[in-house]
């Protein structure tokens, strides 16, 4: 989740909120309570969330 964190720009803190939220992709894989993502499923995830925040009104 680290390097996760690291590639969008936020908080590992942000993150596990985003996570207990609901508001991150499904992990690719899960080993016990560690969660890991595809590069691709990161960067689409960041992608979609850079697009949301440039569309809204300001």
């Amino acid at each position: 989740m680290i390097e996760f964190a690291e590639q969008a720009g936020l908080t590992l803190n942000t993150m596990k909120g985003y996570l207990r939220k609901g508001m991150l992709p499904e992990p690719d894989v899960q080993v016990g309570r560690n969660r890991g993502w595809d590069p691709k499923t990161a960067a689409d995830w960041i992608a979609e969330r850079r697009e949301r925040h440039a569309n809204r009104p300001h």
